[in-house]
């Protein structure tokens, strides 16, 4: 064990050092307990800064510490704190990881609410832990979620590394700081962690996207706002994660878009002879999402309407010379949606309507648009091929009129606003409700509901009947 002397000559020594990123790591002794912690770094660290810190940690605490040393790995859902914890396993053979998604107990669940920490048990978790730092093994619980039930339990002996992470959404909590050696913070954004978690919840418990993304804005992220996001502020270590979800998705839309007119038989002339044709008229609801600069956004969120149905869709553009390369995913949903999104700080940009002629085969789609705010044409060639996409266009005459930029894009260019509603998409907008949190007071007494950004509805109302303002979209 480093004697206190040598543990300050240590610590100063860093200090004067603070060049290189480990320098920004020293040892404290605690005030509660004869151990020692990390002092925190004040800094937000990206997801590899962040990395390679929690690492050379682990080491300073195994150094100067004798038995287990506890970490607490927290953060929101969606946020990377999975494959964070993966990522130091591979590293650090050796390490042990404790989720305390294995400590639900369904049996708890209020109102189908499985955020509230109400239903973590908390005396199985300290336990374990208590034991673990004893030198005993223990009993670790296993939960099926699709089942949405304890399953059985897996032993776990103190590993030979002595580093136990704790890893949950939770892992912050006011009962397990005190045990905590090592406090780590993991968060992305809103908008990615969305995405994330819909990906994950619908391969982990079988869940439909809507009833995904309806549970985050009811529950999950009021949850974060009141009980999560004050804990992480204690961590020690900081790490925002930028990962972008589209990024895994190798099999993006490629789109042309000329403002130069066609004929149906030139159009027909590219496409195999069984083609289809077909009209439609969709309105395209564009949602801002939080923190984003509507003049920089790639990747809005897009609720369309088409034929009374009503679809999500998560996407990110980017271009590379004329092409528009569009990673998508694509859910039905029900318009009660658009208010659950609302609270979670997504604001409504704009509402494009659009009257489509499609002509399509099996690898190729043509379309004749025409914008209504703007009495403009446009015609797209879309595919999964590059090359024949490219090919489509070439035959097409479209060469040298190509306009690299998305709709909303031009949107924010020409200053556009949704003018022209028809009454029954009024309807659906203004009736679309915003969550009832009158159930955060029994969880935590006495808390207000100021945690997000409220759009009343009848300001949702006076923003689609009075469009004309185009400040009003932004201050939704």
């Amino acid at each position: 064990m480093a004697s206190d002397s040598a543990l300050k000559k240590l610590s100063s020594s860093q200090h004067r050092r603070t060049g290189l990123l480990k320098h920004q790591l020293h040892l404290v002794k605690r005030k509660d307990c004869d151990r020692y912690e990390i002092a925190p770094i004040p800094d937000q660290l990206s997801f590899d800064k962040g990395f390679f810190l929690f690492i050379r940690a682990c080491q300073l605490l195994t150094q100067h510490m004798e038995d287990v040393v506890l970490v607490g790995l927290a953060g929101p859902s969606g946020a990377g704190k999975t494959v964070f914890s993966e990522k130091v396993r591979n590293f650090l053979p050796g390490v042990a990881c404790i989720s305390m998604d294995n400590y639900n107990d369904s049996t708890r669940v209020i109102d189908g609410n499985y955020d509230d920490p109400r239903i973590i048990d908390f005396d199985t978790l300290l336990g374990n832990i208590s034991n673990l730092k004893q030198g005993k093994p223990v009993e670790v619980p296993m939960y099926d979620f699709k089942l949405s039930r304890r399953t059985g339990y897996r032993m776990l002996e103190v590993p030979p590394s002595r580093i136990v992470i704790v890893e949950g959404t939770y892992a912050l909590s006011e009962r397990l700081r005190p045990l905590l050696d090592l406090r780590v913070s993991i968060t992305g954004g809103v908008h990615f962690d969305l995405v994330k978690r819909v990906l994950r919840d619908i391969n982990r418990s079988g869940q439909a996207p809507e009833d995904i993304i309806h549970q985050i804005s009811e529950t999950v992220y009021p949850m974060y706002k009141v009980f999560i996001e004050p804990d992480l502020q204690t961590a020690h270590i900081k790490i925002v994660n930028k990962f972008n979800p589209f990024s895994g998705f190798q099999n993006p839309t490629y789109i042309l878009k000329s403002g130069r007119l066609v004929c149906e038989d030139q159009i027909r002339s590219v496409l195999a002879p069984d083609h289809t044709q077909t009209m439609e008229e969709t309105y395209d609801i564009y949602l801002l999402p939080p923190g984003e600069d509507p003049e920089a956004c790639q990747s809005y969120l897009r609720m369309r309407n088409r034929d009374g149905k009503y679809s999500l869709m998560f996407e990110e553009w980017f271009t590379d010379g004329p092409f528009i390369i569009s990673p998508r995913i694509t859910f039905e949903v029900s318009v009660r949606l658009l208010g659950g999104l609302m609270a979670l700080g997504y604001e409504m940009a704009a509402i494009l309507k659009r009257n489509s002629h499609v002509f399509a085969d099996e690898k190729l789609v043509v379309k004749i648009d025409k914008l209504e705010q703007v009495e403009q044409r446009y015609v797209q060639v879309q595919g999964k091929d590059r090359s024949l996409v490219a090919e489509a266009a070439k035959n097409l005459g479209l060469e040298g009129s190509f306009i690299p930029r998305s709709y909303i894009e031009q949107i924010q260019l020409e200053k556009l606003t949704a003018e022209a509603l028809p009454d029954n998409l009024k309807t659906d907008l203004v009736s679309s409700p915003l969550p009832s949190l009158s159930w955060l007071s029994d969880v935590k007494p006495g808390v207000s509901n100021h945690y997000s950004k409220r759009t009343s509805s009848a300001k949702l109302k006076s923003l689609i009947n009075h469009s004309t303002n185009k400040q009003e979209w932004h201050d939704l």
